[in-house]
């Protein structure tokens, strides 16, 4: 969920008053005079430092929709959120109801892997190929069935999509609270096998290579 954090970034000030040194410099001293120009430079370096432990640094509030502290964990939150919400929209989107169903589990497969990814972001290798890979062809695939119930798209080989889908579905959705389980456990489950039906129906459609 998103979080807000604060910022700390260097003032401002201590080089506006660094600046000042080197004005106020020039027009006192020769600075065209190796002396003169060295006794400004380490002035303004003084200054400098002297500004800096005495200026706070200035503290800027941002919101982010997932921080665990982890960089890689919180961008594979932000991906595997954002799929989550498309799987939603398919789900309104496609009225089988056998189909509606396993998108609902896949749905709650991935409330739960962000539940635990968020708490142990350490998890994060465990997950990367699912969120790199599966979530999203899994997501695109269903778009594909989507998309052709909307616009009647007829003929052999969309009969043929429609069926793989229909057929897999619920395969995809174990194997995606396959996954989850997996983050309970110490060590990951090879869910390769459980996937592959997926794989092989978005080679079998040319969508992936």
């Amino acid at each position: 969920m998103s979080k807000i954090i604060e910022i700390k970034k260097k003032p401002a000030a201590p080089w506006y008053i660094a600046g000042a040194v080197w004005v106020v410099g020039a027009l006192a001293l020769p600075i065209y005079e190796l002396w003169a120009l060295g006794l400004v430079a380490a002035a303004s370096v003084a200054a400098l430092a002297a500004a800096f432990k005495l200026c706070p640094p200035v503290i800027e509030k941002k919101e982010v929709p997932w921080f665990t502290g982890r960089e890689d964990a919180d961008e594979m939150l932000s991906h595997i959120d954002a799929d989550r919400k498309r799987l939603r929209a398919l789900d309104e989107r496609i009225p089988d109801d056998a189909l509606s169903a396993a998108i609902r589990r896949m749905e709650a497969a991935c409330d739960g892997i962000l539940t635990q990814l968020e708490k142990d972001p350490d998890k994060a290798p465990q997950v990367r190929r699912f969120t790199n890979h599966y979530l999203p062809d899994a997501v695109k695939i269903l778009t594909l069935y989507a998309d052709m119930e909307e616009t009647g798209v007829s003929g052999e080989n969309a009969e043929e999509v429609r069926r793989q889908v229909e057929a897999n579905a619920a395969v995809i959705a174990t194997a995606f609270e396959n996954q989850l389980d997996s983050l309970y456990s110490a060590a990951a489950l090879d869910l390769d096998a459980d996937l592959e039906v997926l794989k092989g129906m978005l080679k079998g459609q040319g969508l992936v290579e």
